[in-house]
């Protein structure tokens, strides 16, 4: 029996222990031990994830005890490590059990965590070459267009914001309602001149809910954000800029493709990624939703020594080359 089970089995180490003797596959060769009195004198990392399938796929809905006890009779099942599992799941299926099948086991499981991160956990997606053709998210259903970025094709400074407001997504370009306008006094306030800089949004089309008549801005969800990434990517690959501005939470996140990056822990704490200097400030929208003028006044001028930042690490650069 061994023998069969090496070569129907042999990529997976296995053992056989019985009151006669054991058989041990190690993934290259067969080995016979001494016996084995007890179940439990095995120790198995895998049983716990094997009674939780097995509790998940019984089906008191097609149970035949009679069945069952014909391959496996009674007095063996003591040595198995599902048979102290099997009475309850009988009992239960005579109980009602039988009318629910299988969902209320599957339900209960809580599972068990695989580390992996995010980006492959994502779906395979389509690779558009039109903005307004991607389908990568539902957001495009909800938009009246994708909005790119635009500015020089080697600006050395890209700003990226979270994404388009109603104004921007009827006029299809970034940075004309009322944040655009507060960005342009930022920029003149650091000396940054507009037509400079390359101005574009982590995620390209509108998200909103309506409100009456108005169409509410609201903010994407991760897995937006991981869609439209794939736009973004093609900017940074294009311009090829030397400092990325990251204006907000979002657009930070999507910059540094990390979900548990944070905001206030990167203000005036500029960093390399991927060959570029990131700096991190506040989103304009921000400045202009802040309750008070204290907070507005300290949340522009951020943004203003960001921007200053920005030109510095460039100056910095052209020096050391």
């Amino acid at each position: 029996m061994a023998q069969h089970f090496s070569h129907r089995m042999g990529k997976s180490s296995w053992m056989i222990g019985t009151p006669k003797g054991s058989a041990i596959w190690d993934g290259t060769g067969l080995h016979f031990g001494p016996p084995v009195a007890r179940v439990d004198d095995i120790a198995d990392s895998g049983e716990a994830l094997w009674l939780a399938y097995y509790r998940s796929i019984f089906n008191p809905a097609r149970l035949n005890t009679g069945a069952m006890e014909m391959h496996m009779p009674v007095r063996y099942w003591k040595n198995l490590p599902e048979g102290k599992l099997i009475p309850e799941l009988v009992s239960r299926a005579g109980t009602g059990g039988q009318r629910v099948g299988q969902a209320k086991e599957v339900d209960v499981r809580k599972g068990k965590t695989i580390d992996i991160a995010p980006a492959d956990a994502q779906p395979q997606r389509d690779a558009p070459t039109d903005l307004d053709q991607c389908r990568r998210c539902d957001l495009w259903s909800m938009a009246t267009q994708g909005v790119p970025g635009v500015g020089p094709d080697h600006a050395t400074i890209m700003l990226v914001g979270e994404q388009p407001g109603d104004q921007e997504d009827l006029a299809g370009l970034p940075f004309v309602g009322p944040a655009g306008k507060l960005l342009d006094d930022v920029m003149q306030q650091a000396g940054v001149d507009r037509d400079t800089v390359y101005l574009t949004n982590a995620v390209k089309h509108f998200k909103w809910e309506p409100r009456g008549k108005r169409r509410l801005h609201k903010t994407p969800g991760q897995r937006e954000i991981s869609a439209c990434h794939y736009w973004l990517e093609h900017e940074i690959a294009a311009i090829r800029p030397k400092v990325l501005v990251a204006l907000g939470s979002t657009a930070l996140k999507s910059i540094m493709q990390s979900s548990k990056v944070t905001l206030n822990s990167m203000l005036g704490n500029p960093v390399q990624h991927d060959g570029q200097w990131v700096v991190a400030t506040y989103h304009p929208a921000y400045v202009l939703r802040a309750p008070d003028e204290q907070l507005k006044a300290a949340a522009f001028a951020d943004m203003v020594k960001a921007l200053q930042t920005a030109e510095r690490l460039i100056a910095g650069d052209a020096r050391h080359h």
